[in-house]
């Protein structure tokens, strides 16, 4: 049994309200009825095939990270005493802009310090990034405090004009100061934002958090309004980064520590409690992972929510839980269906894959988040279907030799591999692990290749797309054509929304099952046609179109080439840090041009491995096209 002085010094242990009580807790044992225990690990399937390959350097510690418009990804971090990039005032870079297809990286510079700050995208595409933290002077005295700041990037859809453009911060101010604030668009294309702290101090002391949230117009301006709720208030102190979903009938999913709601915006009304989730703390510091799952016209667009993972307190020698709960957050008098991953795991990234699939990757099996406060990396992938029996849901695939924990990301790219990065779980980088940290910094930029796209798969992905306008209205109708093999059954079109990522919470992160009719099973040439759903099924902004297509014979998954290829331009003349601090950061090889620089190739899309010949894949043709859904 853990003594209860070490819990009181331990940051954000339990707390001293009821809600956070049992064994050890300072608010000493529970006093309510007993919750339903939480399933242990479960074993999982074995999945052959899959693999890690490291494709570039991120040029700054992964803590954020979203896909643009173009193609490229970006990452934000805080300011740092060290980046593999520097700017054109001499001081290191803390963002970045990243092209998978090449493995090119160029600086990006912020004003404000963006350490652990929400984001979202504008439903005019930009991407907004919400919060911070304050200034560290004695290491960057050009970046400014952070707490209440509001950054934009702009990207272009099909054109790379904006490439390598810097965050832009005219001066507009959230209502009140917020660190580990979470965000979400709402279908009007007002931004909600919720929780954070005041000033990044002990979370257990009320004083320092703010339990509110506040709007944002659709061009990212706030009404100055903070509004307080009560489940931030409950949560206490597990109250930062709530994950939150917005539903089909344009109300809120919220969910924080292991409590969950409806909520209605516009009302500022509580529609329905639904039942705590059993298990531990899912949320910051404990952070698992949430998934709204692929929404469909088949059930009416219901909201099927995965929560997974979680730890009991903050510190190293936390106990993770390997359980997972499912709702249907609509239904009224649902309640939550739990399973169990092989393993518990804390600081996961779940994402959706191209096929509906839920993709688990990174953290940890002990600990929890913060800085050294976690070890025994979960280096294994977890693949979850969620249309599978319960019971039989989970695979694992093979493992990278890379570990993942405080401050990485997980993302999807433009096609369909998945993006990862990050791990920085120490104060400032440190390169070299050592006794005190035997985790450290790591730039290394992986892709990971799923099991749909390997196979037998040469040739066999649509072409010649033709989609009719790459602006979508919603309940619009739309024709999409392209030429297939002839074997081809039937198609699935996707609407895919990354969101913007951090600390496992994949904020706005969304999928669409799009209705479609016209397709000609055998047919060489596909004329369809797509039927967009509401706002409040699609919120406006960037989304990405996959084209899915089944076939006779084989059933894989091939995909089209990066459709971008056009060259990153930069305005300021960056230049990479190779041989800082007495030589001892890693070799990078400089670009051509002064701003532009190319660290690995990039496995390419046209040279993933084919000698797998694995049955049973979903699909066997892939394209997708970046689109925008109007407001």
């Amino acid at each position: 049994m853990v003594s209860v002085e070490y819990n009181i010094i331990m940051y954000g242990f339990c707390g001293t309200t009821d809600d956070h009580c049992g064994v050890g807790c300072q608010s000493g044992e529970c006093i309510g009825a007993p919750i339903t225990p939480a399933p242990g690990p479960a074993p999982a399937h074995r999945g052959l095939g899959t693999f890690f390959s490291v494709i570039g350097q991120a040029g700054v510690p992964a803590m954020h990270a979203a896909l643009m418009p173009n193609g490229k990804v970006v990452f934000l971090d805080k300011v740092e005493n060290y980046s593999q990039l520097r700017l054109s005032n001499g001081q290191y870079a803390y963002s970045s802009e990243f092209d998978p297809n090449t493995g090119r990286v160029v600086p990006l510079a912020y004003k404000t310090n963006a350490f652990c700050s929400g984001g979202t995208f504008l439903a005019d595409g930009r991407l907004l990034n919400i919060g911070g933290n304050g200034p560290l002077d004695f290491i960057d005295p050009t970046v400014t405090d952070g707490f209440d700041a509001l950054r934009y990037l702009q990207r272009g859809f099909g054109t790379a004009s904006l490439d390598g453009h810097d965050w832009v911060e005219p001066g507009n101010k959230l209502a009140s100061k917020r660190w580990y604030a979470s965000a979400q668009t709402l279908p009007d294309g007002r931004v909600f934002v919720a929780s954070g702290s005041l000033n990044g101090l002990d979370p257990t002391l009320a004083t320092n958090n703010n339990p509110t949230y506040e709007i944002l117009s659709p061009e990212g301006i706030t009404n100055g309004v903070n509004i307080r709720m009560g489940i931030l208030v409950k949560a206490q102190p597990y109250y930062m980064y709530p994950f939150i979903n917005t539903l089909r009938d344009g109300n809120l999913f919220i969910f924080i520590s292991k409590f969950a709601q409806i909520f209605n915006v516009d009302q500022n009304v509580v529609v329905r409690q639904l039942p705590d989730l059993p298990g531990s703390y899912r949320t910051y510091p404990n952070t698992g992972t949430s998934v709204l799952l692929p929404l469909s016209s088949s059930d009416g667009y219901k909201s099927h929510i995965l929560v997974c993972g979680g730890g009991a307190y903050q510190d190293i020698t936390s106990p993770t839980d390997a359980s997972c709960g499912r709702i249907i957050a609509d239904d009224p008098g649902e309640q939550w269906t739990l399973e169990s991953m092989p393993q518990g795991r804390v600081m996961v990234d779940g994402l959706l894959l191209a096929d509906g699939k839920v993709l688990l990757v990174n953290g940890a099996n002990r600990g929890a988040q913060g800085f050294d406060l976690a070890d025994s990396p979960t280096l294994s992938p977890l693949i979850y279907n969620p249309n599978a029996p319960q019971g039989q849901r989970f695979t694992e695939y093979p493992s990278s030799p890379i570990p993942r924990l405080y401050h990485s990301v997980a993302l999807l790219l433009l096609d369909g591999t998945v993006l990862i990065a990050g791990s920085n779980p120490v104060e400032q980088p440190i390169l070299q692990p050592n006794g005190q940290h035997p985790f450290v910094t790591d730039f290394r930029v992986e892709r990971w290749v799923p099991p749909y796209l390997l196979g037998e798969n040469a040739g066999r992905r649509p072409r010649n797309i033709r989609l009719a306008t790459k602006t979508l209205a919603p309940g619009g109708t739309y024709t999409l054509e392209f030429d297939a093999i002839g074997d081809s059954k039937s198609v699935k079109v996707v609407l895919y929304h990354g969101g913007f990522v951090t600390h496992s919470v994949h904020m706005g992160h969304r999928m669409v099952f799009l209705d479609n009719s016209g397709f000609q099973s055998g047919s060489t040439h596909q004329n369809i046609r797509l039927k967009i759903p509401s706002r409040n099924i699609a919120q406006p902004g960037p989304w990405v179109i996959y084209i899915l297509v089944s076939c006779a014979g084989f059933r894989g998954v091939d995909l089209a080439k990066q459709f971008y290829s056009s060259q990153m331009h930069n305005s300021k003349a960056g230049r990479l840090d190779a041989n800082d601090r007495n030589g001892s950061r890693p070799p990078l090889t400089r670009g051509r041009e002064a701003s532009e620089f190319t660290l690995m190739r990039t496995l390419s899309s046209s040279r993933i491995p084919s000698f797998f010949s694995i049955p049973n894949f979903e699909f066997c043709k892939k394209h997708f096209e970046p689109v925008r859904l109007l407001v």
